[in-house]
């Protein structure tokens, strides 16, 4: 036999043991665990035979007693069924229990109470509704038991006649109580609202109050673990673009000019279309009037008598002159020129 396989059988041998004395430990171990636990207290807790769900009427047949440890016996828990439905009237669950779940009193109503917002609320709390639409309300993904945070937008005309608007956070962390008008908890299925019920108190609900008439509200929807509040700031239209208000301010009077130009524009050319509209108007009179006068007849005509016409002859005659009754006569006297008026003989 060669050396390899004998290493190999007494490594198998020896690895063969070594798991058959671990597992006698952990069973040992086990043995010792389970006898402790048969010391340990127990003591009995109501908890949910079936699932419920909000607005459930609890009844023995959906009820159950289950051994619990003595030391870790739930806040509210019952420890039996009579406990639990004692009292006059009966009981409803305010939010969604499962199977096998402790009740507890946190999670039902008192005796005769009907599961409402009334008996949902807090100590001190009060319900106060917001109207919101498919995108305020967070398309529809908000359900009773979130968490969320309002929003206000506003817009307010400062010294100088200019409009600002800005957002601001008004209230955090707000427990959603109910969405129109389902408060059960349950609900998984998105549905656009248009009015969300949350828990406030006295001085939370009137800031809801009085901002539902300042400005909008919208909803912004929290991680369900994060319910600490955070530092905010307000949010302009500064933030947005990186714009001073000067700028914002500037970029309005030129949005304003240009929209008072294109306003001018337009009555200019209403008045054209007007003016246009009229001289259509006159020459479709005119046409109207010539094609009346193109439809009558002409009268027929009548011969006048001829007219006697009256014919001048012009007639040319020649007269002589008379000879001038006197005459001068010249008379060379040497080199001298003499002149003299006399009769003229017939």
């Amino acid at each position: 036999m060669r050396a390899n396989t004998i290493i190999m059988i007494i490594l198998a041998c020896v690895f063969g043991v070594l798991a058959v004395v671990l597992a006698n430990i952990w069973l040992a171990n086990q043995r010792n665990a389970m006898a402790q636990s048969d010391g340990v207290k127990r003591d009995t807790v109501v908890v949910a035979a079936v699932p419920l769900k909000f607005g459930d009427t609890l009844t023995a047949d959906k009820l159950q007693e289950i051994a619990w440890p003595a030391g870790a016996v739930p806040t509210g828990a019952f420890k039996t069924t009579k406990d639990l439905l004692a009292g006059e009237g009966t009981k409803q669950a305010l939010q969604t229990i499962g199977a096998n779940e402790p009740v507890l009193a946190t999670k039902i109503t008192g005796p005769g109470q009907r599961a409402t917002l009334s008996a949902v609320l807090g100590e001190g709390m009060k319900a106060v509704s917001i109207r919101v639409n498919d995108v305020l309300g967070v398309a529809g993904f908000v359900f009773p038991g979130d968490r969320v945070d309002v929003l206000l937008t506003r817009t307010v005309r400062d010294s100088s006649g200019v409009d600002k608007s800005f957002v601001d956070v008004l209230l955090q962390s707000m427990k959603v109580l109910a969405v129109d008008q389902v408060a059960d908890e349950s609900k998984d299925s998105p549905t656009v609202v248009k009015a969300v019920t949350l828990e406030a108190s006295t001085k939370d609900a009137q800031k809801l109050t009085l901002a539902a008439g300042a400005g909008q509200l919208s909803l912004a929807l929290r991680q369900a673990a994060a319910n600490k509040g955070e530092t905010t700031e307000r949010v302009t239209l500064a933030d947005l673009t990186g714009d001073t208000p000067e700028d914002v301010a500037k970029r309005q009077a030129e949005l304003d000019k240009q929209a008072a130009a294109e306003a001018a524009a337009a009555e200019e050319r209403k008045r054209a279309n007007d003016r246009i509209d009229g001289l259509a108007q006159a020459v479709e009179r005119v046409g109207s009037k010539l094609d009346d006068l193109s439809k009558v007849k002409p009268a027929p005509a009548v011969a006048s008598a001829p007219q006697v016409e009256e014919v001048v002859k012009e007639v040319v005659k020649y007269v002589q002159p008379e000879p001038p009754a006197r005459a001068t006569i010249g008379v060379f006297r040497g080199i001298k020129l003499e002149t003299y008026d006399v009769p003229r003989q017939k």
